[in-house]
C-alpha cells in the first residue's frame, strides 16, 4: 500500500475536497475551522465558523457548503488519539453554512426545517440541478440517542425538505453516477442504504418496512462514517474500528475492504487529472493521506 501523509497535526480532519489548483480543503472538526492544505503540505485557515464543521462540498456558485454539527461531540484525548464522544449539554443544534472562499465569511443557509431545528448536519452531496442531499446525524448523551434524518435542500436557500426521518445515526451521503440513486451510511448499525429517485429531491419509497434499500454491511464489528462514489458506481465507505475503506458494488454484491492505519478513518475523496488519487482523512491521528486508488472516483457535480 503506497500511502503518503500530506498533513499531520490536524484537529480531527473530515470532509476533504480536492480543488482544481491541487490543494485540499478539510474541516478540523475539533477546532471549529476549515483548512486548506497546499501541495507542499503547508496549511492555511479558510474560515473559522466555530461549532463543529463536518462535511464539505463545492456548490453551483463556487462557494463552499458546510454541514456544521454545532459542536455535537465532546472531544476526548486518549493515548495520543482524538476521539469524539457524547453531545455536550451546551449543544443547541447545527446548521448548513455557505462559505465565501475568497473572504472566509460564513453565513447560515439553513438551521431548521418546517420549524424544527436541525440537530447535527453531518455530510452533503450536490446533484446537477442545484440541490443537495445532507444527513443529520442526531445526538447522543448518557440517557438516550435521538433519531437522525436525510434532507434535500436548494443551494439558494429557498427550500428544505425532510425526505427520510427516524434514521439511526445517518452519516455519509453520495450519489450514483447517473444521479438516480442517493446512498447513505448509518454509523452505529454499520449499514449502507440506497434510495431510488424519480426526480431531483424526490424519492421512490421501497416496498416493505425499511426506509431505503439495504446495500450492505461490514462483515464484522465496524461503524460507518462518510462515503464517496467511484466512477463505476462502487460506494466507498470510511470505516471506523475496522480502520479503512469498505467498498460495495450495489449491482453485483461485491465487497472489498482496504485497511488503513487509523481506527477512525472518516472520509474519502478523489483528485488528479485521472481521478485515481484518493485523499483520505485519518481523524484520530489527525492526518490527511493520499494513495493510488483501484478505480477513478466520480467527478462531482461542481468543483472549484
Amino acid at each position: 500500500m503506497s500511502l503518503r501523509e500530506l498533513a499531520t497535526g490536524l484537529r480531527f480532519p473530515e470532509g476533504p475536497v480536492a480543488m482544481d489548483d491541487g490543494s485540499l480543503i478539510v474541516v478540523e472538526m475539533a477546532a471549529g475551522r476549515i483548512t486548506r492544505i497546499k501541495p507542499d503540505g503547508t496549511t492555511q485557515t479558510v474560515a473559522s465558523p466555530g461549532g463543529g464543521p463536518n462535511g464539505l462540498a463545492i456548490g453551483p456558485d463556487g462557494a463552499l457548503y458546510v454541514c456544521n454539527n454545532g459542536g455535537n461531540f465532546e472531544i476526548h484525548e486518549r493515548d495520543g488519539l482524538t476521539i469524539p464522544g457524547h453531545t455536550p449539554a451546551s449543544h443547541k443544534g447545527g446548521r448548513i453554512e455557505r462559505v465565501n472562499l475568497s473572504t472566509g465569511k460564513a453565513e447560515t443557509l439553513y438551521s431548521e426545517c418546517e420549524g424544527e431545528k436541525l440537530q447535527a448536519p453531518n455530510d452533503l452531496v450536490f446533484d446537477r440541478d442545484g440541490g443537495f442531499w445532507f444527513t443529520d446525524h442526531g445526538s447522543t448523551n448518557e440517557r438516550y440517542r435521538t433519531h437522525g434524518a436525510l434532507y434535500y435542500a436548494r443551494a439558494d436557500g429557498s427550500k428544505i425538505t425532510k425526505v427520510l426521518r427516524e434514521l439511526l445515526s445517518p452519516n455519509g451521503v453520495g450519489m450514483s453516477p447517473d444521479y438516480k440513486t442517493v446512498h447513505y451510511a448509518e454509523t452505529f448499525p454499520g449499514r449502507l442504504w440506497s434510495l431510488s429517485l424519480s426526480a431531483p429531491g424526490t424519492a421512490v419509497p421501497p416496498s416493505g418496512f425499511t426506509p431505503a434499500n439495504f446495500t450492505g454491511a461490514y462483515p464484522g464489528l465496524a461503524y460507518f462514517d462518510s462515503l464517496g462514489v467511484q466512477e463505476d458506481g462502487g460506494v466507498c465507505v470510511a470505516t471506523i474500528l475496522a480502520g479503512g475503506i469498505s467498498t460495495f458494488w450495489p449491482d453485483s454484491g461485491k465487497f472489498e475492504h482496504t485497511p488503513l492505519p487509523d481506527l477512525l478513518v472518516t472520509n474519502i475523496c478523489w483528485g488528479g487529472k485521472d481521478m485515481t488519487t484518493a485523499y483520505i482523512t485519518m481523524s484520530s491521528t489527525g492526518k490527511l493521506a493520499a494513495m493510488p486508488w483501484r478505480s477513478p472516483g466520480l467527478r462531482l457535480a461542481y468543483n472549484a
